[in-house]
């Protein structure tokens, strides 16, 4: 399977989410490849501090720019039980080829009144790419929202109006557990100590993605 986690708007979250599903489904036994298709390279430099840290990341990674996404991707996907495509927070040809090739898009939306504006825009690219690859999912997710307050209810509402999107009943609240795994080169599933709340959530984001048999 190969997911997009891609969003028009930076800041949105996509390679703390990418990088921990990537973590997530080679503990779970996958053969995972993880390409960084954003210019800033954020994805790849994590794997680096991750293999320096623990010796093996436990996943392939890759640096893909541009129309080479789509090409190389193809290429890749008999070699991979899973290829997750991190994609910078633009409008660019990097995310347009990422979407003609991936049987999924993950969308990552916080609850701000600037990311469920951008959100509408992510979903119009995607819609876009159906043209050419008509059998891809539109998936988001609300990421680092708070504990309490209307924003949540509101933009969760927006996701769920908008046609043709599958707007995933989990989220992802603002935690520390996050940014905290993160600089240790890890994922919130194999960090120490560990935050269950963290772990729940990220669990239940990768049963809602992959299946909670798979």
């Amino acid at each position: 399977m190969i997911i997009a986690v891609a969003n028009v708007k930076g800041g949105a979250g996509k390679t703390t989410l990418a990088t921990n599903l990537a973590i997530a489904r080679a503990i779970a036994g996958r053969d995972v490849l993880l390409i960084d298709a954003d210019n800033q390279g954020s994805s790849a430099d994590f794997t680096a501090l991750r293999t320096e840290q623990l010796g093996n990341a436990g996943y392939a990674v890759a640096r893909l720019l541009g129309r080479e996404v789509r090409s190389e991707v193809s290429k890749m996907r008999p070699k991979f039980d899973e290829i997750i495509i991190d994609v910078g927070g633009r409008d660019s040809e990097g995310l347009r080829a990422a979407l003609t090739v991936a049987d999924a898009v993950l969308i990552p939306v916080l609850p701000s009144s600037f990311d469920v504006w951008s959100f509408s825009s992510m979903v119009g690219l995607a819609r876009e790419a159906r043209g050419i690859n008509p059998e891809l999912r539109v998936l988001a997710v609300l990421n680092a929202a708070d504990a309490q307050g209307s924003d949540n209810r509101e933009a969760r509402e927006l996701l769920k109006e908008t046609e043709g999107v599958e707007a995933l009943s989990c989220q992802l609240g603002r935690r520390k557990a996050y940014r905290n795994a993160a600089a240790q080169g890890r994922s919130v599933v194999d960090m120490t100590p560990k935050d269950p709340k963290a772990v729940e959530e990220l669990t239940a984001l990768v049963a809602a993605i992959y299946g909670a048999s798979k």
